[in-house]
């Protein structure tokens, strides 16, 4: 993408989890908007180098990144080279990951691993990008959440846990930064069809456990990303918004 004298460079976007089915829709939604999108990924730089290529047959403009959000001096030097250009003035957290359980039999493991990546992934991702965001006196976060943190899921207290806890993160930034400009927003998503979901949740599951009788698509999510990050969205603000069909 190129731009002319006359032409602001476009907003940049930082993704994490953007490899996966509803991260790469997310992606693709933005860099439709017109932002430069940052398409991350943990460990498998591929996956993410396959979501630039499709934005940019398409048109758009994006670059890929690998680093482990649970670990803050990695993650802090990747960001560190991300902003020798310039600020990111969106962030969507999307990077998660299940490790589902009973608690009665869950390890210490299972239950620290999905906190570090949900909940302390936010922090190592966000901390750093707020100053140089807030000098711009313009931004978008929006983290991806879950039913599963507004009505509790069996099998899955590390994972509501650590979603949930990005609600009253979200709300406590969001009072910290309107006044600069920058909105900071929870979507918690439903089941939604991919990967995750398909060995998880049969159709007739589905048709139990969701009003609408169907599963969200990753697109619909997407959707709702992009217009929290969008212009007119900048009065929505410390909210959590369900996109789950009806369940909750």
């Amino acid at each position: 993408m190129t731009n002319s004298a006359s032409t602001p460079p476009a907003r940049r976007a930082l993704v994490t989890g953007g490899s996966g089915d509803i991260g790469g829709a997310i992606c693709s939604r933005l860099a439709t908007d017109g932002l430069h999108v940052i398409v991350h990924a943990n460990g498998n730089l591929a996956r993410a180098e396959s979501v630039v290529a499709e934005i940019v047959a398409a048109g758009g403009s994006a670059e890929a990144i690998a680093f482990d959000v649970a670990d803050g001096a990695v993650t802090r030097r990747a960001l560190d080279g991300l902003l020798e250009a310039g600020p990111i003035q969106v962030i969507v957290n999307n990077a998660g990951i299940h490790d589902d359980a009973p608690m009665a039999g869950m390890s210490e493991t299972q239950w620290t691993r999905v906190i570090d990546v949900s909940l302390h992934g936010f922090f190592h991702v966000t901390q750093p990008l707020l100053l140089p965001m807030a000098r711009k006196r313009w931004g978008r976060i929006v983290s991806v959440s879950s039913v599963a943190a507004v009505t509790g899921n069996r099998g899955q207290t590390n994972y509501a846990a650590a979603k949930a806890a990005l609600h009253g993160a979200s709300k406590s930034l969001a009072r910290e930064m309107a006044s600069r400009g920058i909105s900071v927003n929870v979507v918690a998503p439903g089941v939604i069809a991919g990967s995750m979901a398909q060995d998880a949740f049969p159709d007739d599951m589905i048709k139990q456990i969701v009003p609408a009788a169907r599963a969200g698509t990753p697109d619909e999510v997407a959707a709702l990303v992009a217009f929290l990050c969008s212009e007119p969205a900048g009065y929505i603000n410390g909210q959590v918004i369900g996109i789950n069909g009806g369940m909750g």
